[in-house]
């Protein structure tokens, strides 16, 4: 068995104890009002889009995500959120440097607490136990949207018991030979359909897009045809099925919670690597950190 398709397994018990963790952690975790960024690089950064639109949907105020790479440092927040795995990607540690220069107050949430973001965050939520072998990422990612969640009250048991639903079910009959995926969401599962189609271009090299689901039907249906999937992380919108289905395409309807179908996506993702005969644990050009040179930095 692959390091990822082990890693994968374990989520519904790490989303457990990440939201059974969140009360400790609620001092420095964004507080109802204060101005929010959370920041992220790759699979971060799409568990931060979808980390935003839940906090602000809990009513708990404005909130902002950007790659750590982007972020607007003319911008004033009252708590950056950084998410890192690795504690070791070049743009995140830049930007906690800069950021603890002009006086914000920054937590990260980390994989490995024994790397150089320690000492550049004012405070550190260590969530080792959802750490990876893997360069592909998976439970870390999922478990710290948990913690996120769990903080703003969207956390239920529920959410865990799909989970383990979506390690259960078959999926669905000859996915893994289609030629291309799309991946649809809404509210904060946009962010979960933007993962969701990076993992199939990192895991199994598949041609992958990802749109909000209303914008789907202005352009990117085109590509809809005999040989593809278009996936819905979430509730679809009226009338979505049966226009993909007049493509040709092979339409799948997700029944699960958002992040639970991630998780059936996860699968897929080693089932059309399976069916390609590669392996998910070695992607082709990644590392499983994003480290630059002083080279390479200077041409960003």
């Amino acid at each position: 068995m692959s390091h990822v398709a082990h890693e994968l397994g374990t989520q519904p018990a790490c989303w457990e104890r990440a939201a059974e963790l969140a009360p400790e952690h609620r001092a420095v975790l964004p507080r109802p009002g204060e101005r929010t960024a959370i920041v992220g690089c790759g699979t971060s950064y799409y568990m931060a889009q979808a980390a935003a639109v839940l906090r602000e949907e809990a009513g708990q105020g404005e909130t902002d995500a950007f790659p750590a790479s982007e972020f607007p440092r003319h911008r004033r927040y009252d708590r950056v959120i950084a998410l890192t795995r690795s504690g070791t990607t070049t743009e995140v540690l830049d930007l906690l440097a800069g950021l603890r220069e002009a006086g914000t107050p920054t937590t990260a949430v980390i994989g490995d607490p024994a790397t150089p973001v320690i000492t550049l965050a004012d405070a550190l939520v260590v969530l080792d136990f959802a750490d990876e072998q893997s360069v592909v990422q998976t439970r870390f990612a999922t478990t710290a949207l948990t913690l996120l969640r769990a903080h703003v009250g969207l956390h239920t048991p529920s959410v865990v018991a799909d989970a383990r639903a979506a390690l259960a079910e078959p999926l669905p009959a000859e996915l893994e030979t289609r030629g291309q995926f799309t991946f649809l969401g809404r509210g904060w599962s946009v962010g979960l359909a933007d993962e969701a189609a990076l993992k199939m271009r990192e895991a199994a090299l598949a041609w992958a897009e990802s749109y909000p689901a209303m914008e789907y039907r202005h352009g990117p249906i085109s590509v809809s045809a005999p040989g593809t999937a278009t996936w819905s992380l979430g509730e679809a919108p009226e009338g979505l099925a049966e226009q993909v289905r007049g493509t040709g395409a092979q339409w799948v309807a997700g029944h699960l919670d958002p992040l639970a179908e991630l998780v059936r996506v996860h699968r897929l993702a080693i089932a059309v690597a399976s069916h390609r005969g590669l392996d998910p644990d070695a992607p082709r050009n990644l590392t499983r950190s994003v480290i630059l040179t002083a080279g390479e930095e200077a041409v960003r």
